[in-house]
């Protein structure tokens, strides 16, 4: 088609979209398929107080107006069209972008159609069904199911369907049966140009707990670091200062160098160790006084048997022994 026979209308639209691609910095994709109109106006107005503008046209009309751009590498963002695409123009950070976007979605049942946007699992666990053909179904589709206290249970956690399948009738009614609500209605932003560089919706998306938690780490590991090769930053000054006074401190104690923070620790220490060491020697006495004489008392047993009143009568027998054999000679 040429420039002739393209309408006033068609060339107005295309010239509104190069001057927004020119204006603003960040440029994104969405897709807007199976947004319900009700969600599409509250977006908009949500967008509209962040000065950002969400804009639809025909495909080969925004196509048009990547090419009429200077901007480079901006026609590669035409790759990333799915669905109903619309382009948003933003001066947001790509990331804080995305992050509000993910904010404003809410669940939704799925339709039969539908293509799954992750894995939909099926988690094991009783179910408000009662036995009958519902068992086949749920069989159709990997999901083993016993019978307890006459209703159905799933016996263990089934993946029903992958990201990117499309969801059959069968299994739409079986998920809404069960009250799994695996779609998200919402804007999908699918890639973000910036300064020539397209970056898409898996590198945008970051989990911010995670993100926190890594630096606070980071954070925590450097400042450990930087106190222990004593590296002086206004985080570290406070840190090194009291490990100073601390260390210093713990050495002239050690040393019973006497300061003005170390002369009463200094005093308490040496009326410890005086009161111990009393305490010592007072134990010590008590034990020796304790302790019975042995040197002595083996000494009185000897004398005892040194004169014993036996051997004092021993020489008088022997005298009267001789004085009877003299009175028998001169008898």
């Amino acid at each position: 088609m040429t420039e002739a026979h393209v309408s006033q209308k068609k060339k107005d639209i295309v010239n509104h979209f190069v001057k927004l691609i020119e204006q603003y910095p960040v440029i994104g994709v969405v897709n807007m398929k199976n947004l319900p109109t009700k969600q599409l106006q509250f977006m908009r107005s949500k967008l509209r107080d962040k000065e950002t503008v969400l804009i639809m046209t025909k495909k080969r009309l925004m196509k048009i107006a990547f090419s009429k751009s200077k901007k480079s590498h901006i026609k590669e963002l035409e790759n990333y069209f799915e669905g109903m695409p619309a382009l948003i123009f933003t001066n947001e950070n790509p990331f804080k972008l995305y992050s509000e976007l993910q904010k404003t979605k809410s669940r939704a049942p799925a339709k039969a159609g539908q293509i799954a946007p992750n894995d939909i699992t099926v988690s094991a666990g009783a179910t408000s069904f009662s036995p009958g053909p519902i068992i086949g179904q749920l069989g159709k589709y990997g999901i083993k199911t016993g019978v307890e206290s006459g209703k159905i249970v799933i016996k263990e956690d089934a993946v029903v369907a992958k990201k990117g399948d499309i969801i059959d009738s069968d299994l739409a009614e079986i998920l809404t049966r069960l009250g799994i609500e695996p779609m998200e209605i919402g804007l999908n932003l699918t890639a973000v140009y910036e300064n020539g560089i397209i970056s898409t919706s898996d590198v945008l998306h970051i989990d911010e707990d995670e993100y926190k938690s890594k630096i606070i780490t980071a954070f925590n590991d450097s400042l450990n670091l930087a106190v222990y090769i004593t590296y002086p930053t206004s985080e570290t000054i406070n840190l090194l200062i009291r490990k100073a006074y601390s260390d210093s401190l713990a050495l002239a104690l050690s040393k019973d160098i006497l300061t003005d923070e170390t002369t009463m620790q200094i005093l308490q220490k040496a009326q410890s160790e005086a009161l111990s060491l009393s305490n010592s020697l007072s134990s010590d006495k008590e034990e020796k006084k304790e302790e019975p004489n042995e040197d002595k008392e083996p000494q009185t047993d000897e004398k005892k048997e040194e004169k014993p009143e036996a051997s004092k009568e021993e020489p008088k027998e022997e005298q009267s022994d001789t004085a009877a054999g003299l009175g028998s000679l001169f008898g």
